[in-house]
């Protein structure tokens, strides 16, 4: 993307950024140096929700560069939910209530003692929730040889294709994960999510109440916590399955403005 990005710029054609405004705030994390760099490259920025709006302008965009339209990765999930087959999890062996797990960020696999605490974490919630974990290639090695899966319930599995993915992700009682997206889709679809990181650049999750961050030594006493709760889909505005109809009007527009013009 962010390559992408800058050849654009050097070429003088204007650039869209979907997912504008999304931060972390933490520069360790590659993906957050791309984004704010990609940003400042971007003619029309499109972002997900209201506080990428106001990243976007505590970092200089001029604010007539910027539309909130939403988020096309629930578009996506609502044009397949009807396609999320509960079948999928009992093909991996499991009953109707069980865990799932996605795990691959540096933090997570790369720290042996953090790597240890967590599949040491996942495999005391094992015992009580089964858990299906397809296993990130970035990961999988660290964590097999942490323990990961050495109790029966753990079932460690490579990964998944999408609608395979998130059929046994809706049909879950819980999931545990390090991912951006993740957090996203078990906000709509109303599944308790523990975010395995110290910061999140989907907020919007946490204010929801649908996601929270924990560290490995809290991740057991979370995962009992959340299985004793009620849990609703967030409504978070415009995510309605309409977010890519807004892009492709707001890029409509913008060409019909008329091509920016850059400084040569």
């Amino acid at each position: 993307t962010l390559a992408a990005a800058l050849v654009a710029a050097k070429l003088q054609l204007p650039t869209a950024h979907v997912e504008a405004g999304l931060r972390s705030f933490d520069r360790s994390m590659p993906e957050e140096i791309n984004r704010v760099l990609t940003d400042q490259l971007s003619d029309l920025l499109l972002a997900t929700s209201a506080d990428a709006l106001d990243h976007l302008i505590a970092e200089g965009i001029a604010a007539d560069k910027i539309r909130l339209v939403g988020n096309p990765m629930i578009d996506t999930l609502m044009r397949f939910r009807g396609s999320l087959d509960p079948a999928v999890a009992k093909n991996f062996g499991l009953g109707d209530h069980y865990g799932v797990v996605t795990l691959h960020r540096p933090q997570n696999v790369d720290d042996k003692k953090r790597t240890a605490a967590i599949a040491t974490a996942l495999n005391t919630i094992g015992s009580e929730l089964p858990l299906l974990v397809p296993l990130h290639p970035r990961g999988s090695q660290a964590l097999h040889e942490a323990g990961l899966g050495r109790t029966a319930a753990v079932h460690v599995i490579d990964p998944l294709g999408y609608i395979e993915f998130m059929s046994v992700i809706a049909h879950s009682s819980l999931v545990i994960t390090d991912s951006g997206g993740i957090q996203e889709e078990t906000s709509i679809l109303g599944i308790p999510c523990l975010t395995v990181r110290p910061n999140t650049e989907r907020p919007i999750t946490l204010s929801a109440g649908t996601n929270r961050l924990v560290d490995p030594n809290q991740l057991v006493a979370a995962a009992n916590s959340a299985l004793k709760r009620e849990w609703v889909p967030a409504d978070i505005p415009l995510w309605d399955g309409n977010a890519g109809p807004r892009i492709a009007k707001e890029i409509d527009s913008f060409l019909e403005r008329g091509k920016p013009q850059r400084p040569a």
